[in-house]
């Protein structure tokens, strides 16, 4: 079916205009039917994706299932997915059916809630599936929207704060990005993003404000591109907007921000970064190398001094980052396929805890580690979960936690053994932040009387919980159902952005 990536990608949308034009009423029927319309609609997007992801071929290096139709003022609405993206793909839809799932409970403006996260979904999927610069921009930036509204209206009691700030952060990164491409479009004359993967943008060194940059236009461009992504993941030092917005949001947006959007830096330097700017991206490896060393150490001391569960797991969430961008710019086989692997696990991983802090705060609306303490007496079955995660996060061999950053390190070690070592002491760092939260939350005595009728999981929260934990052992015992997929492509990008480098020697004697 030629317009498969169209379907998975609007059918969201579709129930969010079926749901504003045709849903009347705010009593708890219509409540309900807004729900069910969200659950069924996210639902039927993820089967569709299966079907997508039967077919595709992971053998096949270029982009399948590609739709290309003229647009508008000689732009082209083009989408198409590669061994990189169609994960991606997979991990949005898989994650929207149990993101609606967690919302059961919420009873203010439900229908327009489930539209904010029917139309998040549309535009986070077009991210992973445009071929066209233009289209990218727009699903990039038009992401922010329902995010902001869904911090703003649905958020805590600093919800205006951290909805500007998150919306602030990321718009402003993303303008230099739109400068730059652009100035690809009149370098290249298209925006066309196949082609511009294989355009030899300009890499001699070039004289701004007084300062020869090195690699040239590329730098520049890579630059541009990196204020964008770097913002997104986020990196060390412009992270502070995260723990904000974590902390804010409510906790369906938690596992949205945490699980996809996050996902969008560090696809954007796969997608843009490493194949169209491969000088650039070499001339600027060692910043980002230590920006992200820094980053893991930093953010993973900083969770150590948390009393907010939410903030402690959101600077996890920094940390954890810090080694897929190591990975990407290792530049080699592993570190590339750790650094995509790393961030599906971490969709996972981290959308499950912040769904672990999202139960006990329903049930006693705090996020404080020191209002709990001993809930595996009143709550065992939550108990087993939370560690499980924990220790996922951790990267405890036999989970999909673990394969990530193992090959992450094995990656860096190759290239830089002073990163790879102390991006090695944020392991131990991870460990100890996640097990103090487990054992101040969950172990000792129930002394606490607030907690003295505490419930444990319903079937519904157990439901929501089930198919994570089976992704995310499959994915630790089994991890060749991701690298056999990703593999080839990222085979590609590595030979590809190898071949290009002799032309920084080749730049630097002009």
């Amino acid at each position: 079916m030629n317009n498969l990536l169209s379907i998975i990608t609007v059918l969201p949308a579709i129930a969010a205009l079926i749901l504003a034009l045709f849903l009347r009423g705010t009593d708890e029927a219509a409540q309900r039917n807004a729900k069910m319309l969200a659950l069924i609609a996210t639902t039927a997007t993820f089967v569709i994706s299966l079907v997508l992801l039967a077919q595709f071929d992971p053998a096949n290096t270029g982009f399948q299932f590609v739709e290309d139709r003229p647009w508008i003022a000689g732009l082209n609405y083009k989408m198409g997915v590669d061994g990189i993206s169609i994960l991606f793909v997979m991990l949005t839809t898989a994650l929207m059916p149990i993101t609606i799932l967690s919302c059961w409970g919420v009873s203010s403006r439900v229908k327009e809630y489930m539209i904010a996260f029917l139309i998040l979904e549309t535009l986070m999927l077009g991210v992973f599936c445009a071929l066209d610069l233009v289209l990218f921009y727009l699903f990039f930036e038009a992401g922010l929207i329902p995010m902001f509204l869904i911090i703003g209206i649905w958020g805590g009691a600093l919800r205006i704060y951290a909805a500007f700030k998150f919306f602030l952060y990321t718009f402003l990164g993303s303008v230099l990005m739109l400068v730059a491409m652009i100035a690809m479009y009149f370098a290249a004359g298209t925006s066309d993003i196949p082609t511009l993967m294989a355009f030899d943008f300009s890499s001699e060194p070039i004289a701004v404000l007084g300062l020869t940059i090195t690699g040239g236009l590329q730098t520049l461009l890579f630059l541009a591109f990196f204020a964008s992504f770097a913002v997104k993941m986020p990196m060390w030092p412009v992270h502070t907007w995260l723990p904000d917005a974590h902390v804010q949001a409510p906790t369906a947006g938690s596992v949205v921000l945490a699980a996809i959007l996050l996902k969008m830096g560090g696809y954007g330097f796969l997608r843009f970064s490493l194949p169209m700017f491969p000088v650039g991206s070499d001339v600027m490896t060692p910043a980002v190398f230590w920006m992200s060393a820094i980053a893991i150490v930093y953010t993973s001391l900083v969770a150590l001094a948390q009393s907010d569960m939410k903030k402690l797991i959101a600077y996890s969430s920094v940390a954890h980052m810090g080694y897929v961008t190591i990975g990407i710019f290792a530049a080699n086989q592993q570190g590339v396929d750790g650094a995509i692997f790393q961030m599906l696990s971490h969709g996972f991983i981290s959308g499950a805890l912040f769904l672990c802090v999202g139960v006990i705060y329903d049930r006693m609306h705090t996020r404080e580690i020191d209002a709990y303490g001993g809930l595996v007496n009143r709550m065992p079955a939550y108990a087993l979960v939370f560690l499980f995660f924990t220790m996922a996060n951790v990267g405890l061999p036999g989970t999909s936690g673990f394969v990530g950053e193992f090959l992450v390190l094995i990656g860096i070690f190759q290239v830089n053994t002073w990163v790879a070592a102390v991006a090695t002491s944020g392991v131990i760092l991870s460990a100890a932040y996640a097990l103090w939260l487990y054992r101040r939350v969950a172990l000792g005595a129930l002394v606490k009387e607030g907690l003295a009728t505490i419930t444990d999981m319903s079937r519904r929260e157990r439901a929501i919980f089930a198919p994570l934990i089976v992704m995310t052992l499959l994915l630790g015992v089994y991890p060749a159902l991701v690298t056999d997929i990703i593999g080839p492509s990222v085979a590609q990008l590595v030979a590809d952005y190898h071949a290009a480098l002799p032309l920084v020697a080749e730049a630097a004697s002009h």
